[in-house]
């Protein structure tokens, strides 16, 4: 497929990097030589300087030929322009980053009258994995597939645990939980593990199943945590702000630490539910009189990666249950690891993810079709997930006759209302959704693709 990307920054070069290892022609677009200079050095892409929002520079790039034009500058506005302006020459799909609270409230009113095939928000996408998180606080991370009916739940194997030196086939017959571990990262590792797999003190593993098995999993290991009802949230940019709307209509108490005045104003009038508290959030004297201890959740959400990974480790030093920290740089994932710091959320990679997905989904074939795709283990694992369509060969036959490709499994089959952690015995049949876990390099884009 042709890609054009208008917007050279940190969104922008995430998702150009993504899609060009899947294959992809991609053009990028920005006024920044600098920015365009690194793209071209680091991914197989061609580098356009100048205007998105210009009809000559959308040319140059070939708008009129693309399958998809993706503007992610910093402006709402530019990015929705460009998208009408790249529909109108030609383009077939398009997509905007559009971060406005405002813009994004009446954003189904302008999809059809500005071509957007898909409006984006990374930080209202951020503050709803942060919300996941915040309401099934035993997991470090949670991923929904199958319009929540499936979960797939990120947790470390801490010292002490009952899973230390369980294989997985010991780990079912012992706990009798219709659960599946799908995948581990072991230090640099990333495994997708069989039955004879053996779990290890500080093996980070992701596992499939319904919320009521999970729940039920986490209780028996007694790691089941409380629900949290308080949360102090750092920062009070756009992603504090959708964080504390979404928690506040759950019915938690939300304190906001923001350091602008002006902000803080803002955030009175728009949140008058919540405590709003100018002041700096690294702070350690004001974080204490603010009662950091007694909060079941601290939430870290500045522009600032350094300063968002301090903070959160003083407050997991201070015992606070749920410790979730916003982090865009790829580069700090080693360091994050040794601080210790379980759930990070990166407002571009969930970004990044939303987009590879849908450019999967246009691939659908008859047989099958990706629905939703989640990146998992910075971007080397992927957990997909397929709707069957049509009969294809691998319809009714049992899994267990079937031949995958190595680091591929089916991790769970919906079924009208019942929701399969699958055996050998159990077949896919059309109607079904299908959760596949895979190593990233596969990149499926048919449940046909997992088959050798």
């Amino acid at each position: 497929m042709k890609v054009i990307i208008v917007g050279d920054g940190r969104v922008g070069s995430t998702i150009a990097e993504q899609l060009a290892k899947e294959g992809h022609d991609i053009v990028v677009i920005d006024k920044d030589v600098d920015a365009l200079k690194e793209s071209a050095n680091v991914n197989d892409v061609m580098c356009i300087e100048g205007n998105g929002a210009l009809y000559a520079i959308q040319q140059q790039a070939g708008a009129d030929t693309a399958d998809l034009l993706i503007a992610c500058t910093s402006s709402d506005e530019l990015n929705m322009f460009c998208c009408y302006l790249a529909k109108k020459i030609g383009a077939k799909h398009t997509i905007a980053r559009v971060r406005n609270p405002e813009y994004s409230q009446q954003i189904h009113l302008l999809k059809d009258d500005m071509g957007l095939s898909m409006a984006i928000n990374p930080d209202f996408a951020a503050a709803n994995e942060i919300t996941r998180v915040l309401l099934f606080p035993s997991a470090e991370k949670v991923e929904l597939f199958a319009r929540g009916r499936v979960e797939l739940v990120e947790r470390t194997i801490k010292a002490g645990s009952l899973l230390i030196d369980l294989s997985l086939s010991e780990l079912y017959r012992k706990f009798q939980i219709k659960i599946l571990v799908c995948a581990v990262q072991r230090g640099s590792e990333v495994i997708i593990p069989d039955g004879n797999f053996v779990l290890q003190e500080g093996d980070r593993i992701h596992i499939a199943a319904t919320h009521k098995e999970i729940e039920k999993f986490f209780k028996r290991l007694g790691n089941l945590k409380d629900k949290v009802k308080t949360v102090l949230i750092i920062g009070g940019g756009r992603i504090g702000y959708y964080l504390a709307h979404q928690l506040i209509n759950i019915g938690m108490d939300i304190k906001i630490i923001e350091q602008n005045y002006d902000r803080c104003l803002e955030l009175c009038e728009d949140l008058p539910k919540a405590t709003i508290i100018c002041g700096d959030g690294t702070d350690h004297d004001l974080l204490k009189e603010e009662g950091l201890a007694h909060f079941d959740a601290f939430v870290a959400v500045t522009g600032n990666d350094e300063g968002n990974m301090i903070m959160s480790l003083y407050a997991s030093t201070n015992n606070v249950p749920t410790v979730v920290t916003k982090v865009n740089r790829a580069t700090y994932a080693d360091a994050i690891d040794k601080l210790g710091l379980s759930s990070v959320v990166s407002p571009k990679l969930v970004t990044a993810s939303r987009i590879v997905s849908y450019v999967r989904a246009m691939h659908n074939s008859l047989s099958s079709g990706v629905e939703t795709l989640y990146q998992l283990v910075g971007g080397r694992v992927e957990a997909l997930e397929f709707s069957i369509k049509e009969k294809a060969r691998y319809i009714g036959i049992p899994l267990k006759d079937l031949s995958f490709k190595k680091d591929a499994l089916i991790a769970c089959i919906v079924r009208g209302r019942e929701t399969i952690i699958p055996g050998g015995n159990d077949s896919i049949q059309v109607g079904d959704s299908v959760v596949v876990v895979t190593a990233a390099e596969h990149r499926l884009y048919d449940l046909e693709d997992i088959l050798q």
